[in-house]
């Protein structure tokens, strides 16, 4: 069973939340979802899409994995929830906006520079999907944080490896973001396509393009 805090959750939501937006929701379940946004985040708890966007219910379509991993394309067909996310959003919902958003103190970034779990055959495989994004240098706070980030970039070119990603992006339906958000700060660092770095959320640069 759930513990208390879980189902106190629950009553809140059902008795306090649920009637402000009745409305909403029925419409939501009448009307069907139409978000204008693929979030691909991370696992990690301490990441809130909603919270961090400002956005709500319907809002956004929401994948996250362990390092917020795009996988490569294939044409295999195997159980790859992350890679049928991309696609049902893309091809049945429209989506305007892709974001993939990487974060500080990711624990899937700093399990590639330790050793493997042998008890955790699932989790290896996955994470070398993350693979290229590592630095030849002995771990430190600044080469995590440069990792995370060079993942973020790393994803953001295996989108472009979709074909219903990149025929919409060249026909300028669909668009491609890389953000950083540093959880202590509270901030979010976007990627500059054009320079190739990330820049705070308020600079000239950031706000042009």
């Amino acid at each position: 069973m759930p513990d208390d805090h879980l189902l106190n959750g629950l009553r809140r939501f059902k008795n306090e939340y649920f009637p402000r937006n009745r409305e909403m929701y029925r419409k939501l379940a009448i009307e069907g979802q139409h978000p204008n946004t693929l979030f691909i985040g991370c696992s990690d708890s301490r990441i809130m899409p909603y919270q961090l966007t400002g956005t709500g219910p319907g809002e956004l379509f929401i994948v996250r994995n362990m390092g917020n991993i795009v996988p490569p394309f294939s044409q295999e067909f195997g159980y790859h929830g992350t890679c049928a996310a991309i696609e049902f959003a893309v091809l049945s919902l429209n989506v305007h906006d892709i974001v993939v958003c990487g974060h500080s103190h990711c624990g899937a970034i700093r399990a590639l520079y330790q050793p493997r779990l042998q008890d955790s055959p699932h989790l290896t495989k996955w994470l070398e999907l993350a693979r290229d994004a590592t630095l030849p240098v002995t771990m430190s706070e600044e080469a995590l944080r440069r990792t995370e980030q060079r993942s973020v970039v790393l994803q953001m070119e295996r989108l472009m490896n979709y074909p219903m990603v990149r025929e919409r992006v060249e026909q300028g339906k669909l668009f491609l973001h890389g953000w950083h958000y540093v959880i202590e700060d509270g901030e979010v660092s976007i990627l500059n396509i054009q320079s190739g770095k990330f820049e705070p959320l308020n600079s000239a640069a950031v706000q042009e393009g």
